[in-house]
């Protein structure tokens, strides 16, 4: 199904002059121009006296460059997060975008409901914001939070025709730059890009993660019930190389469709394999896409995300706080991982970094609302962008990783 491993430590597979060189030339130049650009951008005023708690937005060339893209957001949680997905929403919101909020069964009818009627009330006005109203479990652990992964990205492919990435947060994620920073800096990339990160390397996780074989109960009874084990161990696969990583992933609409409606049937030969497997969404969309021969050039090593561990747990990164403020403003990511709700940090972001009040979306380009306490009650044009200095930042992380040849360098090696 793939071709052989190369040796150990080596990128798997294209010729080196078959790379798309000039193309990666010229997205480096792109990234160089913009970086330019945002530099020479004049700098932000000072707050006025009488509104404390609102930054201005940072002055900006508010319509040079490329047309922006629009991203499809697959916001998941479960009991008790109906809140946080709300607060997810406003902070990442912007009106090119579409928004699928799925809080999954364990959570009660009630919360989605409220969910949903402060969403028609708020950003759902514009029509680019769902709730999914029957969703199944998703345990955390098991088969069943891979199937609303899934769930949640062929809903949005059927709701919008427009998007070019998906980009599935949890309600334990929290922006670390503004919409329009994410949308300028994305402008800039060919939309074929997928930010995945991955790895070959096993290592502990064969005897934990890989060759126990497990039943999720979510996939079948309509009470939520944890995965239990069966006592036999499955050998390791021989037809293809198996990938494990994070499960937060920023996928290429056509990776998407590969993966839900394509007609090779490798998407669907991998979703078989993982269904008895411990922890799948950490592991199926980085398997398909390194032993897809299309898809395998076109990942970026890295999930555009900041977390930290504190060495107890191999599995889950620790919760952040506002001793960790400096650390993720200085880490150039898009999002941060995991939040506790409503832990004061993500005050610190929304004022210091998104200059968002609560109840409100993160004001953009889009806001042109005058004389008054929420100016994106006015919306202007969507293809006006503001972008801040998280912009530049984000936009030196990508060239890094999009230079070559540290981009295919880190590409779906097989260790």
């Amino acid at each position: 199904m793939h071709s052989p491993a190369p040796a150990a430590g080596a990128a798997s597979a294209l010729p080196k002059d078959s790379r798309p060189l000039p193309c990666l030339l010229l997205v480096s130049l792109l990234l160089l121009l913009l970086l330019h650009f945002l530099s020479s951008s004049s700098p932000s005023t000072p707050a006025p006296p009488d509104a404390p708690h609102r930054a201005p937005l940072p002055a900006g060339a508010d319509s040079a460059g490329p047309a922006p893209p629009a991203l499809a957001f697959l916001l998941t949680g479960s009991a008790g997060d109906a809140d946080r997905l709300h607060r997810l929403l406003l902070a990442t919101y912007h009106p090119r975008n579409l928004y699928l909020l799925l809080l999954d069964r364990a959570a009660p009818a009630s919360d989605r409901v409220r969910l949903a009627r402060e969403v028609r009330a708020g950003p759902g006005r514009a029509g680019n914001v769902h709730v999914v109203g029957d969703p199944g479990f998703a345990n955390p652990r098991g088969a069943s939070a891979l199937a609303a992964a899934l769930h949640g990205a062929s809903l949005l492919l059927r709701l919008g025709q427009g998007w070019d990435w998906f980009v599935h947060l949890d309600a334990g994620d929290y922006p670390l730059v503004t919409p329009d920073d994410l949308l300028h800096v994305l402008s800039y990339l060919p939309r074929d890009i997928n930010f995945i990160q991955h790895t070959s390397y096993i290592g502990w996780k064969e005897s934990r993660h890989i060759r126990p074989i497990v039943v999720d109960p979510g996939l079948y009874l309509s009470s939520r019930t944890d995965i239990f084990y069966a006592t036999q161990k499955r050998e390791l696969p021989s037809a293809y190389k198996l990938f494990t990583g994070s499960s937060s992933v920023i996928l290429s609409r056509e990776f998407t469709e590969y993966c839900i409606v394509g007609t090779n049937n490798l998407p669907r030969t991998m979703l078989m394999y993982y269904t008895n497997m411990p922890l799948p969404h950490r592991k199926y969309f980085q398997t398909v896409l390194c032993n897809s021969p299309k898809f395998n050039r076109t990942v970026v090593n890295h999930d555009l995300h900041y977390w930290a561990s504190d060495g107890t747990s191999k599995n889950d990164p620790r919760l952040l706080t506002l001793t960790d403020a400096e650390n993720m403003t200085a880490s150039s990511a898009a999002f941060g991982t995991r939040f506790a709700k409503d832990d004061p940090v993500l005050d610190h972001i929304d004022e210091e970094i998104l200059h968002r009040l609560p109840g409100e979306p993160a004001p953009g380009g889009w806001c042109i609302g005058a004389g008054d306490d929420n100016p994106c009650s006015v919306l202007g044009s969507t293809d006006v962008l503001r972008p801040g200095p998280a912009a530049m930042k984000l936009a030196k992380f990508l060239a890094q990783r999009l230079s070559y040849p540290a981009f295919y360098s880190r590409q779906c090696v097989w260790d």
